[in-house]
């Protein structure tokens, strides 16, 4: 495996304010209160990585966005609805998610996962968003991106706009859901960059963290929704992120990860039911289960 820092990961990010910083520079430590230990951030774990079964995989240090593992992490590949990830960076970057909007029948013209959202009801954005990355619902997909671009096709342009200008140079979306579409595709490495994106936003943070989520219909019924991200019950410190799967892609899984002053993203790609959770788990008690100082 090569270790490197991850290039063009970002342009620039903080973890205090989510202003950016290059990612070429590695900050050399979080602030830590007085007479803890430094805490230093961007450094290679000191034990090997563990032995995966995923086809394709990354681990990168958030803060620095230094590539601490990596596996095929250039092959481009389907990644299903950990797409979503940036179907939300997109909405956020287009108005307020207080704005309500009306759902259209073309919204429900998509296979399940539905959440079963009918035309005529009337959601706000920030609604929906919870189901779209809580439960990844593909009909919510549908109307958040018709709701920013008028159309599934105007906005899979949105979403390839703001993966280059976060350096994404090995993806092409398709459309919000991440079903099989000819010719849609990421790689490990750019869908890091995508979760390292989406967890510089506290509001996207605090959907992905949550491990259940009420959704409330417009006629006043409500749905408690899962997450489908089951690291979340299995790591105490896992934060985010988000969850995928096609015949195509296999299980995919964007994770993320918060102790002892450091944060880790991993990106698991092509999975199966078996190993995605396993996977996902080991790579991020490596990158996160070891003292301040290391």
């Amino acid at each position: 495996m090569r270790f490197s820092i991850l290039p063009q990961l970002l342009a620039i990010i903080s973890l205090a304010s989510c202003a950016q910083i290059p990612l070429g520079i590695h900050t050399s430590q979080l602030t830590a209160p007085v007479a803890a230990p430094a805490v230093k951030v961007g450094t290679i774990p000191r034990s090997s990585a563990p032995n995966i079964g995923a086809p394709r995989a990354i681990v990168v240090d958030y803060a620095s966005g230094r590539v601490l593992y990596e596996k095929n992490a250039r092959e481009r590949c389907a990644v299903a609805s950990t797409q979503k990830l940036m179907t939300a960076l997109c909405v956020l970057d287009h108005g307020s998610l207080t704005h309500k909007f009306t759902i259209q029948k073309s919204d429900t013209w998509v296979v399940p996962t539905k959440l079963g959202i009918l035309p005529g009801e009337v959601y706000s954005r920030r609604t929906l968003l919870g189901a779209l990355l809580v439960k990844s619902g593909n009909d919510v997909a549908r109307a958040l991106a018709r709701s920013v671009a008028g159309s599934e096709t105007n906005f899979s342009k949105v979403m390839n706009q703001k993966a280059l200008s976060l350096g994404m140079r090995d993806s092409n979306f398709m459309n919000p859901h991440g079903l099989t579409a000819n010719g849609q595709y990421s790689t490990a490495r750019d869908m890091a960059i995508c979760g390292r994106a989406a967890f510089s936003s506290s509001t996207l943070r605090g959907i992905m963290d949550t491990e259940t989520y009420t959704f409330r219909y417009a006629n006043g019924r409500s749905k408690r929704l899962d997450n489908t991200n089951k690291v979340l019950k299995k790591v105490d410190y896992c934060n985010g992120m988000k969850t995928g799967t096609t015949r195509a892609s296999g299980r995919c899984l964007v994770s993320s990860g918060t102790l002892n002053g450091r944060t880790a993203i991993v990106v698991i790609l092509g999975a199966t039911s078996r190993n995605v959770w396993s996977d996902s788990e080991k790579l991020l008690r490596w990158a996160l289960e070891r003292p301040q100082a290391d």
